[in-house]
């Protein structure tokens, strides 16, 4: 059994979540609930969890301000959110998880099982960690994303990424100072997480560090040549907005 907690202000959500744990994935065992950030604390001092589901928007504080008193943490934790694009973009930069209101079943029950497959004490306040620095940055560009390794995640500064090279399901990410990483997130998901002012898809294959061009040579799509001497077809669908890019 999984012990768990759930904070959440409304005690509706707290109910309907209940039942879904309980016909859905029975083996979680809500062993406490609170309303509010200080009750919060509380509750998880008390029953030492393994997982917590955490409303972001709580009384006496948020789900941050939560967390930043209990750090370091030993439990893993799901959030549940209807905050906006750009903090959902921190979760994912964090390769943290959360589940949006109204929760979903099949997105609790694939959240529950990714939570039961990490080693919450090996990677959850590297993450942390992550998350609350990018959401205190109160801007478009979030500073450092999670990459997934074989053995944990790596955290880089989103600049220091050359470009993105696809690879069937998976995406070989080559950085400044980390090498190429094998990441088993598609392209398309880097696509859209990847800041639109900085990076480009001009390949259906390649996403590119605009910062990191040394030339484009011109042709029917034409190529570019990057400042590592790495040469990358653009697609010519795509030629018009990367070169509007540069006016």
């Amino acid at each position: 059994m999984i012990n768990s907690i759930i904070i959440d202000d409304e005690p509706a959500n707290i109910y309907i979540l209940r039942k879904m744990l309980a016909e859905f994935c029975p083996h979680v065992n809500v062993v406490a609930e609170a309303k509010d950030g200080l009750q919060g604390i509380e509750v998880i001092r008390q029953n030492d969890p393994a997982l917590v589901f955490l409303d972001i928007e709580l009384p006496y504080g948020n789900a941050f301000d939560l967390l930043d008193k209990l750090m370091p943490v030993n439990f893993d934790i799901i959030f549940i959110t209807a905050f906006s694009e750009y903090a959902l973009k921190a979760f994912k930069y964090s390769a943290l998880d959360y589940l949006l209101k109204p929760v979903n079943i099949n997105e609790l029950k694939i959240a529950v099982e990714k939570a039961e497959q990490r080693n919450a004490a090996k990677d959850i306040n590297a993450q942390l960690h992550n998350l609350l620095e990018n959401i205190k940055t109160k801007n478009e560009r979030l500073h450092n994303i999670a990459l997934p390794l074989k053995d944990g995640l790596i955290f880089v500064v989103v600049e220091d990424i050359f470009r993105c090279e696809a690879s069937g399901s998976y995406t070989h990410i080559v950085t400044r100072g980390n090498g190429t990483i094998v990441s088993s997130k598609s392209i398309r998901e880097y696509e859209a997480m990847l800041p639109g002012d900085i990076f480009f898809r001009v390949h259906h294959s390649y996403i590119i560090n605009l910062n990191e061009i040394k030339k484009y040579h011109r042709g029917r799509g034409g190529y570019v040549e990057m400042k590592d001497g790495t040469l990358i077809d653009v697609a010519v669908r795509r030629k018009e907005e990367f070169l509007s890019r540069f006016e």
